[in-house]
């Protein structure tokens, strides 16, 4: 028997809900605005402790948060939602402690690693607001979660020039520190917990074995521009990474209450979501890596492109990404929330925007205004297919296998964007680097046209492949049934907390 729960209790808003979504929103700006601004303190980091290992500083943290989220899905889905999420925050929290007064290198790579826990905070907290919002606001409130992640971007450069000019890359960390505090906090006093429990055991075999693959890949992908596709560290990594993948797949079918149902990993609504999540992050990723670095390329070096903008400058074309991230996500969780529209269209329409945006871009690159407007449209897009993604699982899932469902979407929408710039980096790096001599360039590399222009294509086509997969998807998903209905009282089920 289903007991009440607090979305059934609520009709509509109150002002506990507005700051509940508020708090957990301001959580996940945290985590979109940690990478750039780690990566913005790198070269201050690696003078302080003279590294040249600066790359495991950003790789750790998303290894930590790849591996970690399958599990931590399950042991929410077990445990309760709110306490996974409130568990990943105070283990981040400690983490940016230990960086901040780290007295070694390795020390600050472990307090980072730590904070890897951030990651696995964005399927909680929508898989969260599933079980506590009311029904009628849960597809407006997920989408402005997924989708409000944009908006930091556009005053992260100036926060994080002020903090490392005026108080040292050591007060990136304090940030951290403090903000992480308060927000679980907020997220403790305003958000319920979820009453929907998974009886179900843990499988530590599959959890080493899966996010043993993981981290093999993870590595392979990262380290292999600077050790060499074909050294063997590169090799090793990579093989026992899908190694373990295969022990895991084949395992997984022999254990009773594996780590991930493959039967739910296998259904097409599941898996197509799962595909084209990752190649939503990939394309999103590759998209707000390349913009920058054309953009503030100096003009006098005559390349066909660049404005010579610093960061600061750059926000006249970060801002558009951001704020239409939010509108296009806000778009979709009042359609989907009047019923107004599937998510699996919007899904569509917001990669064909992303893939337009790459477009354009790719063939016109020389001009202020254009480029604003064709960030603008891909922003569109983005927060399109941000939001969809969530609302995606949420019609094909029960509510007490949405997190661990939606673990596994999250280490897609970790892995994909890991290995998109890869590909486009290796193609400019061996075919399109400018000929410009280094006293002009003081060792930093530049690319010629053409480079940009196909690493945008490549862009284009990963979310033409986005949109394509969302297009397999089922016209009228049928949600999975809940392991009550079918389990006996000693077999995984559903029950609740009292």
């Amino acid at each position: 028997m289903v007991a009440s729960t607090p979305s059934a209790a609520q009709p509509r808003w109150t002002p506990r809900l507005i700051f509940s979504l508020a708090s957990i929103v301001l959580l996940l700006e945290m985590l979109a605005v940690s990478y750039m601004m780690i990566s913005t303190a790198l070269p201050s980091i690696a003078a302080h402790y003279q590294t040249t290992q600066g790359a495991w500083l950003l790789t750790s943290f998303l290894l930590v948060g790849a591996v970690t989220a399958p599990l931590i899905g399950k042991l929410a889905d077990m445990y309760g939602k709110r306490k996974a999420l409130l568990g990943c925050v105070t283990v981040a929290a400690a983490g940016s402690l230990l960086s901040a007064v780290a007295g070694s290198y390795a020390v600050l790579i472990a307090g980072r690693a730590l904070t890897g826990l951030l990651i696995p905070c964005l399927f909680l907290s929508y898989s969260l607001i599933r079980d506590v919002f009311p029904a009628k606001t849960i597809a407006l409130a997920v989408s402005i979660a997924t989708s409000g992640m944009g908006l930091i971007a556009i005053p992260a450069p100036f926060l994080t020039g002020w903090l490392i000019d005026n108080h040292g890359f050591r007060s990136i960390f304090w940030f951290f520190v403090i903000g992480l505090t308060i927000l679980g906090a907020l997220i403790l006093f305003s958000t319920a917990e979820s009453e929907v429990r998974l009886s179900s055991r843990i499988d530590p075999i599959g959890a080493l074995l899966l996010g043993g693959g993981i981290a093999g890949i993870l590595i392979a992908v990262s380290f292999g521009p600077i050790w060499g596709w074909r050294d063997s560290s590169t090799l090793a990594y990579l093989a026992g990474g899908v190694a373990l993948l295969v022990v895991w797949l084949v395992t997984a079918r022999m254990i009773r209450e594996p780590l991930i149902d493959l039967e739910v990993l296998g259904r097409r609504s599941v898996l197509l979501t799962t595909i084209a999540a990752g190649l939503c992050y990939g394309a999103s990723g590759l998209f707000t890596i390349l913009l920058p670095m054309m953009a503030m390329t100096p003009e006098v070096l005559g390349l066909g492109y660049g404005f010579g903008v610093t960061a600061e400058g750059f926000a006249i074309f970060q801002a558009p990404v951001g704020l239409m991230v939010v509108v296009g996500g806000v778009l979709v969780g009042v359609l989907v929330g009047r019923r107004a529209a599937r998510p699996r269209p919007l899904m569509v329409g917001g990669m064909l925007l992303m893939a337009l945006g790459f477009a354009l871009t790719a063939a016109v690159h020389d001009s202020k205004p254009l480029l604003i407007i064709f960030a603008g449209l891909f922003g569109t897009g983005m927060g399109m297919s941000y939001a969809a993604i969530p609302n995606l699982l949420i019609e094909a899932v029960p509510p007490q296998l949405q997190a661990t469902t939606a673990s596994l979407v999250g280490v897609s929408q970790s892995v994909v964007p890991a290995i998109l710039p890869v590909i486009a980096f290796t193609v400019m790096n061996n075919s399109y680097i400018a000929a410009i001599p280094p006293e002009m360039t003081q060792g930093a590399v530049f690319y010629v046209e053409r480079g940009f222009t196909i690493a945008f294509l490549i862009g284009a086509v990963a979310a033409l492949i986005g949109a394509v997969v969302a297009v397999a998807l089922p016209r009228r998903i049928v949600q999975l049934s809940a392991p009550a209905e079918a389990a006996g009282p000693d077999e995984e089920g559903l029950v609740f907390a009292r």
